[in-house]
């Protein structure tokens, strides 16, 4: 059975990271609290330990850490990220392939990197879906009490979940973590995608593109909260229209008492 491979659909390691994307994400990887030290991103990453722990951080519920071993043999490491494709990746709506896991564990040289920038997104997706929904259905339960003490939780929380992939508040973690890891510039030539390039991360050329991504994705929040103001500003008018015709009746039969 042919599996898919790099540059085919299904593989994650379809075509190397930017540079500046690298730091990003980088950045992003330094932000997690991890039980051990980085010191070469292939190998800390190949027995899929580290990958959980990310998942664990941001989001606790999707996964149990003593289903996953750290362990220097090939085998336990295939067992690890097996069990990673089948109980943690499907919850975040993503899959990695028999290949390209096979290339995260024998550390091929930018496969990593590839594996958690899809990671990273999917993790971001599921935690402003999970904030959204809560909104939504806090205005369904209570459209009167959602006031904007709920509302401003809801946007806490969404910007936390952003906050580690915020450049200005990431760039001096990414370049400790630039200046930890060691630099090979040979094997960087030929792959492009090599752990030398944590000593190459450009900190001084904004990514305009990862901006205003996130600009968009604020922006559609807002409009969700919008939309909730106005239901609870609807539902207002609605009970002032109800007390005013009550208030109306019953000056009438007071008149008509008299």
């Amino acid at each position: 059975m042919n599996r898919p491979g790099r540059g085919t659909p299904g593989s994650l390691l379809s075509a190397p990271l930017p540079v500046t994307a690298l730091h990003h994400l980088y950045a992003w990887v330094d932000s997690v609290p991890f039980s051990r030290p980085k010191r070469h991103l292939a190998r800390d990453f190949s027995d899929g330990v580290m990958i959980a722990e990310i998942v664990k951080h941001f989001q606790p519920k999707l996964v149990e850490m003593h289903n996953y071993i750290p362990t220097s043999n090939t085998e336990q490491k295939l067992s690890n990220w097996s069990t990673l494709n089948r109980k943690v990746f499907p919850k975040l709506q993503f899959y990695v392939s028999e290949e390209d896991i096979r290339k995260v564990v024998i550390s091929t040289p930018g496969a990593i990197e590839s594996v958690l920038s899809t990671l990273r997104q999917k993790v971001e997706e599921k935690c402003q879906r999970k904030t959204i929904q809560e909104a939504k259905m806090n205005i369904k339960q209570d459209p009167i009490g959602f006031d904007s003490i709920n509302i401003n939780r809801h946007l806490a929380q969404l910007e936390n979940c952003k906050a580690a992939e915020c450049p200005a508040n990431r760039v001096v973690s990414g370049r400790r973590l630039c200046l930890g890891l060691k630099a090979d510039e040979r094997a960087s030539e030929h792959s492009g995608r090599q752990d030398s390039s944590f000593s190459q991360c450009p900190h001084d050329v904004p990514d305009f593109h990862h901006l205003l991504e996130e600009k968009e994705q604020a922006l559609s929040v807002l409009q969700e909260t919008v939309q909730i103001l106005q239901m609870k500003v609807h539902r207002l008018e609605h009970l002032v229209q109800l007390k005013d015709m009550r208030i109306e009746d019953l000056t009438r039969h007071l008149n008509t008492s008299k």
